[in-house]
């Protein structure tokens, strides 16, 4: 479990294609403070098992579903990836609750920069719509960001200058992609209620 609040912005070393799936390796200082193997690491939103340290790089199997369901599929070394630890019981949950298992994939629609922030809109696909409301919580590329606006087939964020500086959402330009993971309990709360909505099977 992750809170969206990123660590560190790191930088991909190397991947390995092999074929249906890849290795990818990525360099850190902060992500690997108390690392071990088996630990999770969310990398640009998205859950990742650590299967390798070695000096400062870390590095990770991705199976085919991750390649499917992430913009992790098109990374290039060179690549700055945002990274989060998993979160301990002693943390504060300075985002909200993030699972790391990315929902889907949106693309920046367009971004208006402003002298203390930026506005983005990003394009929402169809099946995470009835997810995301105005001032609802959303992690966009492993970011916890709230909901400004919400229309039929994209969402708006804005970020202050530390999202701008520390993320990779301060170069994301149009036409990029980025993991999106809609809010938990609403996909929960969602599963509990549709047996009793009207019209549903016995």
């Amino acid at each position: 479990m992750f809170t969206g609040i990123v660590e560190e912005l790191g930088t991909v070393a190397a991947i390995e294609d092999q074929g249906d799936a890849l290795r990818l390796t990525v360099r850190a200082t902060t992500a690997l403070d108390g690392t071990r193997l088996g630990d999770s690491i969310s990398v640009n939103g998205c859950c990742l098992t650590v299967a390798a340290i070695e000096g400062d790089t870390w590095t990770a199997d991705l199976m085919q579903e991750t390649l499917d369901r992430t913009s992790l599929k098109g990374a290039t070394p060179g690549d700055r990836v945002n990274l989060e630890r998993a979160m301990t019981p002693e943390q504060r949950l300075g985002g909200h609750i993030v699972q790391g298992h990315v929902d889907g994939v949106g693309v920046v629609v367009r971004r208006d920069p402003s002298e203390h922030w930026d506005v983005v809109e990003v394009s929402l696909p169809a099946e995470l719509a009835r997810y995301v409301v105005p001032k609802g919580s959303i992690t966009v590329d492993g970011v916890s960001l709230t909901v400004v606006g919400v229309g039929p087939d994209s969402f708006t964020v804005s970020l202050i200058p530390e999202t701008l500086a520390r993320t990779t959402l301060g170069t994301r330009a149009p036409g990029d992609r980025v993991n999106l993971e809609t809010d938990v309990i609403a996909r929960h709360v969602e599963k509990l209620l549709t047996p009793y909505l009207p019209g549903a099977p016995a």
